[in-house]
């Protein structure tokens, strides 16, 4: 037998590789028992595949749950025998036995469905159900009599399953073989002479079967027949073949048929007993049962029709003869199939994670579905829920393809649970359901974001190097390094108000951690330098490529008090002598002259002091006040104007001069100040006119104010004549008359106005009961009348109910002027001519 075996194989090895591309499937065939490492096609050229992508493509087979016996050669592509093909184990007596294979190839993913026919060759020989067969004949049995004997069957196919019998030779029996379909033969032993006990009590036969294959295989059964005495008659049914039909799932102890069979004898030889004398196949001995006096054949076990279809069963009537004789008839059983199997799912392929920037259409997994039932209960549909952003799409009776309907976000779902549903058309319908877990990778999309689009941000001048400022914070949905963000401060420009103007970078000034956005300070900030410095801060993450955004950060320098107020030229073009100092120091020495005539009345303004703080609000708002002398004296100075006024009528009594010591402070805290020295001249009043003119042509001329000698000037008349005294008198009054002129002139020249840029004008007052606060609205310039402009930006914000305006007082210090405001707009400056006064809200 292992001789024809390899013969077979040496002439049969033969694989035919036609196939077609109808509808994407290659066919392939194979003879069952080939050698492993035969090779079945060239897979990889056949599904039109080049040179080398077998391996860089990673060519597969994806099984379904059952050995498939092939594989695919990594170099070759080819797809060949791995393991024993056996045709009779992977199909049965299936016909053609078709295996379904997928294969796979990436880049891009696509699925390849080849069908491979596994053909059968003679490798079994016909197999009875026992080696010996015994049978017992009454010596009464005429000629012709028929006995059935149990055919043999053979696992092959076709023309190797094709069965014939023959009988070694006998002059009392022959073989009868009668054909009821293509498979199964009806064999019968028939007897052609009478027999004779005691001639010959035993007859010993050979029963051989032999199949249709080339070179043919046998089987044989021997035949031990006992010629019996007496009982002539045997049972005999009333049928020879009852047909049934059961469905599968019908219950244990249901009815199959009851055989019926009646033998003419009398008495206990006409008396019937029933028993299965054989089941086809032969594993089902324990599915069926019958009653031995009834004749009813009921189910013991459990049908399925998945595993087998038709039931043969043979059932024996024999009587209670000695020898017992029989009768014989065969009930064949079509299990019907009912919807007893769920749909089954199997994942084949999975592509995970799937990228946020798939395109739609993209496969994400591939799916097999299957039923075991058979017609419209195995016919499946398949769905996935949720509806959106995944579908199926069949791609093969049985496989489908999960792919993207819609565009995908991680920030919104970075992770999909979706289910794959199989509904069967059975009635009712069975369901069976298969998760897939489809994580969603990120791809940098989403640019950095700041909390506030701007900072605002307080900080007091003088400030230590590398004192923190702020901390700016942008958030990145994304993830790992597509949402890791990096600060940077954007070289952009910042005002200064430096004596050298212009424009600096803000790097020179800020810095930011790169990592915590923190804001530091590079060296302290001087409000006289900058006021406002504004900026930009990016965020930009460490994506491929990266993205950012930007926060704008306005740094308000608050004011400190770090300048004392500093004097400024005085009226009639005088130079001052004094010193800066705290508000508790003493005055320095030096003086600067001025010219009164006795009898001058109160109120007579004789000078002005003139000082400006290069701070701003309360720490430049400034203050006058009379060191020296001490007490009631002549003179007096306006508190806020420092105008020095007279205090009552000058008299002869006050003395030729006075000296005067004024100290300029301002409001901050601790408060700064500085000193001036003012020495006036007291005398008649054509020499106080004559004073005056000389001074103001010398101011006009040099700019340097007068300063008479130590002792005072004094007027010899015996040194001058008629002629030129008439001449002096004219022009010092001409001087004097021009002198009060430009005095009145500039009394009444208009103030310094104010500037608005665009929207409203705001007015700042300042106020004891109030506090100073930056606001972004405008830059203003605080200065006095004639000085230099600085800038200061300022809102007040009462904490109290603004005051009504007290009266305004006769005095004429009574009325303080505080510094005018100018708008920071191009072009000159124009002074204001509106009073301010620092005790009540502006309307």
């Amino acid at each position: 037998m292992g001789v024809s075996w390899c013969s077979v194989l040496r002439v049969v090895v033969v694989v035919q590789a036609a196939w077609s591309l109808v509808a994407g499937q290659v066919r392939y065939s194979v003879p069952e028992e080939a050698k492993a490492g035969t090779v079945v096609g060239r897979l990889s050229q056949d599904l039109g595949l080049e040179a080398g992508d077998a391996e860089s493509r990673r060519l597969r087979l994806v099984s379904q749950g059952r050995r498939a016996s092939v594989e695919v050669s990594g170099a070759s592509g080819a797809l060949v025998v791995s393991s024993r093909l056996d045709r009779e184990e992977l199909c049965g007596k299936s016909a053609p036995c078709a295996l379904r294979l997928e294969v796979l190839v990436d880049r891009p993913l696509r699925v390849f469905h080849v069908e491979l026919e596994v053909t059968d060759i003679n490798d079994n020989a016909p197999l009875f159900p026992a080696a010996r067969k015994n049978l017992s004949m009454a010596e009464s049995s005429l000629p012709g009599s028929r006995f059935p004997l149990e055919g043999a069957s053979d696992a092959d196919i076709g023309a190797n399953a094709q069965l014939s019998y023959t009988l070694s030779p006998s002059e009392h029996f022959t073989l009868d073989v009668k054909s009821s379909d293509e498979i199964r033969k009806s064999v019968f032993l028939v007897l052609t002479k009478p027999l004779d006990r005691e001639t010959l009590p035993v007859h010993r036969l050979v029963l051989t079967a032999s199949d249709g294959g080339r070179p043919s295989l046998t089987g044989t059964m021997e035949l031990l027949i006992l010629v019996l005495d007496v009982n002539d008659n045997a049972p005999q049914f009333n049928q020879s073949v009852y047909k049934v039909q059961l469905p599968e799932n019908a219950a244990e102890g249901t009815l199959v048929v009851c055989v019926n069979a009646t033998d003419p004898d009398l008495g206990i030889y006409g008396e019937v007993l029933y028993e299965i004398d054989t089941i086809v196949p032969a594993s089902a001995s324990d599915v069926f049962s019958i009653d031995a006096n009834s004749g009813e054949i009921r189910l013991r076990g459990a049908l399925d029709f998945e595993t087998v279809t038709f039931y043969d069963l043979h059932i024996k009537a024999k009587d209670k003869g000695t020898p017992p004789l029989s009768g014989h008839c065969s009930v064949e059983l079509e299990v019907l199939d009912v919807n007893d199997n769920a749909p089954e799912v199997w994942v084949t392929s999975l592509s995970v994670p799937v990228s946020e920037d798939a395109a739609v259409g993209t496969v994400v997994a591939l799916l097999s579905v299957s039923d075991r039932d058979s017609g419209s209960n195995g016919r499946v549909r398949c769905a996935v829920w949720p509806a959106s952003p995944f579908g199926l799409v069949s791609t093969f009776a049985g496989s489908y393809s999960l792919v993207l309907r819609e565009a995908l976000d991680r920030e919104r779902v970075s992770e999909y649970e979706v289910e794959v549903r199989a509904e069967d058309g059975g009635s009712p319908p069975l369901r069976a359901s298969r998760g897939v877990r489809v994580p969603v990778s990120d791809v940098n999309d989403n640019a950095p974001a700041f909390a506030q689009a701007v900072y605002t941000v307080l900080a007091r001048e003088n400030n230590a190097a590398g004192a923190e400022l702020a901390r700016v914070w942008a958030r990145d949905p994304d993830e790992a390094g597509n949402g890791r963000v990096s600060y940077s401060v954007w070289e952009g420009g910042v005002g200064a108000a430096s004596s050298g103007g212009g424009w600096r970078s803000a790097s020179s000034y800020v810095s930011v951690d790169a990592e915590s956005g923190r804001l530091w300070a590079l060296r302290p900030l001087d409000y006289e330098e900058v006021q406002v410095l504004q900026f930009e801060v990016r965020a930009v993450d460490a994506g491929e490529p990266s993205l950012c955004g930007n926060a704008t950060v306005q740094v308000f320098v608050v004011d400190e008090n770090d300048n004392a107020p500093a004097l400024l030229p005085a009226s009639g073009g005088g130079a001052w002598s004094g010193s800066s100092s705290e508000a508790a120091s003493v005055p320095g020495s030096g003086s600067v002259w001025a010219w009164a005539s006795w009898g001058t009345p109160a109120g007579q303004v004789v000078a002005k002091i003139r000082a400006v703080d290069a701070d701003s609000g309360y720490n430049a708002w400034l203050r006058y006040e009379l060191w020296e002398p001490r007490g009631k004296g002549p003179f007096r100075v306006g508190l806020y104007s420092g105008e020095v006024s007279t205090a009552r009528a000058l008299e002869e009594a006050d003395g030729p001069r006075q000296r005067l010591v004024i100290v300029v402070r301002d409001h901050g805290e601790p408060s700064l100040s500085a000193t001036a020295t003012l020495s006036v001249s007291l005398v008649e009043g054509g020499e106080a006119a004559l004073a005056a003119a000389g001074s103001s042509s010398s101011s006009s001329s040099s700019g340097v104010g007068l300063r008479p000698a130590e002792g005072g000037a004094s007027v010899s008349s015996s040194a001058a004549t008629n002629v030129w005294l008439v001449v002096a008198i004219c022009a010092v009054s001409s001087l004097f008359l021009l002198a009060v002129v430009l005095y009145v002139a500039s009394r009444w020249a208009p103030r310094a106005a104010v500037l608005s840029g665009p929207g409203a004008a705001t007015l700042v007052c300042a106020s004891e009961v109030g506090s100073w606060s930056y606001s972004q609205r405008q830059s203003r310039s605080l200065c006095v009348a004639d000085g230099a402009g600085k800038s200061d930006l300022m809102v007040f914000s009462p904490n109290f109910p603004p005051a009504p305006a007290p009266p305004v007082p006769a005095a004429k210090e009574s009325h303080p002027e505080a510094p005018a405001l100018l708008d920071t707009v191009s072009g000159p400056p124009f002074l204001a001519s509106r009073p301010f006064s620092p005790f009540c809200p502006v309307p």
